[in-house]
């Protein structure tokens, strides 16, 4: 399932480097729109007060604590080494954000209960809620093969439910979009660079749910 010390630094820091990889650009746009700026948003996430009242707010605690911890507990932990050995661990990677993503039309069900938005914007919503939560539950899935760690996945989502999907229509807009797209691009090309560098099962020991997988091993090495 993930849970064990070996390789548990590497496992806490490179995932989610290469995932903040990938959020460069919203990154530097949120530090230039920051009313605190770079250094003193540094300096309040060293503050005991701040966190206190991270801890006290019930949505920080389920988007930053416990969405992550549960989600990746059960269609990561749970779910892929039932699907390793019967699929292998590249078809599994595809096939377990599937149940991932339905899990989230539950946000449609809610938007229908109150009418907060047509049917067709709703519908229109489930889409894309399902097609962005299959991309990241496949991202995180390669994650806990590569690695053979929960602790990754569960930061890497903690991060993206932080950030949410990137305002590209408002980096496009923003009076240093030149600098802002610049880094979005940068990113991108970091992201798939270090893609496969920084998962490389070498930096994470053994990797348990790989000797689940029999002969198709290619994604754990």
């Amino acid at each position: 399932m993930g849970i064990r010390l070996e390789g548990v630094l590497a496992a806490a820091t490179l995932p989610l480097v290469l995932t903040m990889a990938l959020f460069l650009g919203p990154l530097v746009q949120l530090v230039l729109d920051s009313p605190w700026g770079l250094v003193d948003g540094i300096k309040l996430g060293f503050d005991p007060w701040f966190w206190t009242l991270c801890v006290s707010d019930m949505r920080w605690l389920r988007n930053q604590v416990v969405a992550p911890l549960t989600e990746e507990l059960v269609f990561r932990a749970c779910m892929l080494p039932m699907l390793v050995p019967c699929a292998g661990p590249t078809t599994a990677i595809f096939v377990c954000p599937l149940f991932f993503g339905v899990a989230h039309f539950h946000h449609a069900i809610e938007l229908l209960r109150f009418r907060q938005v047509s049917v067709s914007g709703i519908f229109l919503s489930a889409v894309f809620q399902f097609s962005y939560t299959a991309v990241f539950g496949a991202y995180t899935a390669f994650i806990f093969i590569r690695t053979g760690h929960l602790v990754g996945p569960v930061l890497c989502h903690s991060f993206c439910n932080y950030m949410g999907f990137p305002a590209v229509s408002a980096a496009l807009e923003h009076p240093q979009r030149l600098l802002i797209v610049s880094c979005y691009l940068l990113g991108v090309v970091l992201f798939l660079l270090l893609f496969f560098p920084a998962t490389d099962p070498f930096f994470y020991g053994s990797s348990p749910i790989c000797s689940l997988a029999g002969g198709q091993r290619a994604m754990c090495s």
